[in-house]
């Protein structure tokens, strides 16, 4: 066995972004949906409703994302007690996402530039995404009850040079359009893919969350809405009804495109057997056993061996990997090698 010393021109580090298409069984665009009534009856469907690819009863089915409705109010679903008015699963999931991204109680959601205390939040199922969702892979289609009533939401990614950040976490604004990019502006609308109630809400990819602004999705169709209308009284709304509001609405639009992404870290080394080295070896049929001497008299001069594993070792002369080549690498004085191994991490 022999050693060589690597020196810090053999090491490289690169990052890579891989995507990949986020949903069950690599669908990138998700058509159909469905609900489990066992899961709306839950106490968890009082605040979410898990929507599947295909019937919850089928062996394949898995959830894809959950659909909640939050309002800092409280309106909108039924309170906890009677007797405390506006306490209810809308405002606690207002205050969940609000600790989550905003990380301030004292702060509240601004889409464009229109603060709003109701909104809708899809949160995608961890298993579903790697590391993060990928801006500019967001194409979800809503469609309301009337005629018209169809948008095509996206985030601006795409039209924006600086990443914008809420508290070290990257955050979009949703806003009409495909692929990252913005459309013409609709009818009322202030700023290319906005309406008068600001964005359509927030993609938050590092959190797997996409954020629907409800003021501006109650917008009339002239204005740049789908006249969809939450129910918001506090104590006559049964919990979940607006969750099933904003399913169907999905569930009309028949299609919900996104991909997932990872980076990964690669740490190569470069391996480099120069023409004096690495041409004997400790092998024991290498040499006579009784004398110590090399058996063929033609290795002396003109010794060959066959590179088959190259081992990394740390200081302590530690094994720390081992890199199997795919065929044997002939060694000899007259030749010189350049192997490159690949760490992911």
């Amino acid at each position: 066995m022999s050693f060589k010393r690597l020196t810090p021109s053999d090491f490289l580090v690169s990052a890579d972004s891989v995507t990949a298409p986020c949903w069950t069984n690599n669908v990138y665009n998700l058509t159909t949906f469905y609900t489990s009534s066992t899961q709306e009856a839950s106490s968890q469907g009082d605040y979410v409703l898990a929507v599947y690819q295909t019937a919850s009863s089928d062996d394949t089915a898995a959830i894809q994302f959950y659909i909640g409705y939050c309002d800092a109010n409280g309106s909108g679903s039924t309170a906890y007690n009677s007797a405390i008015p506006n306490l209810s699963p809308s405002r606690t999931l207002y205050g969940q996402y609000r600790n989550l991204i905003l990380e301030d109680e004292n702060s509240g959601f601004v889409f464009g530039d229109v603060s709003s205390s109701q909104f809708f939040a899809l949160s995608v199922e961890r298993a579903d995404y790697k590391q993060s969702l990928f801006p500019g892979s967001l194409n979800l289609t809503l469609s309301g009850s009337t005629a018209n009533s169809t948008i095509r939401l996206t985030d601006n990614s795409n039209d924006i040079t600086v990443v914008p950040y809420v508290n070290g976490t990257r955050v979009y604004q949703i806003i009409t359009g495909s692929n990252g990019n913005a459309t013409a502006t609709p009818s009322g609308a202030t700023t290319a893919g906005y309406t008068i109630s600001g964005s359509y809400g927030w993609f938050v990819p590092d959190m797997g969350t996409i954020i629907l602004n409800a003021k501006a999705l109650q917008l009339p169709v002239a204005s740049g809405g789908i006249a969809l209308a939450p129910s918001t009284g506090s104590s006559a709304v049964a919990n979940g009804t607006n969750n099933a509001l904003m399913y169907t609405t999905i569930n009309r639009g028949k299609s919900f495109q996104l991909n997932s992404q990872e980076n990964i870290t690669s740490d190569y080394v470069f391996i480099r057997p120069q023409n004096a080295e690495f041409n004997y070896t400790t092998n024991p049929s290498f040499i006579s056993g009784s004398t110590g001497e090399v058996i063929y008299s033609t290795f002396i001069n003109n010794p060959q061996t066959y590179i088959t594993t190259v081992g990394l070792y740390n200081d302590a002369n530690e094994l720390l990997a081992v890199a199997k080549l795919s065929r044997p690498l002939v060694k000899d004085f007259t030749k010189e090698a350049l192997i490159r191994v690949k760490l992911d991490f």
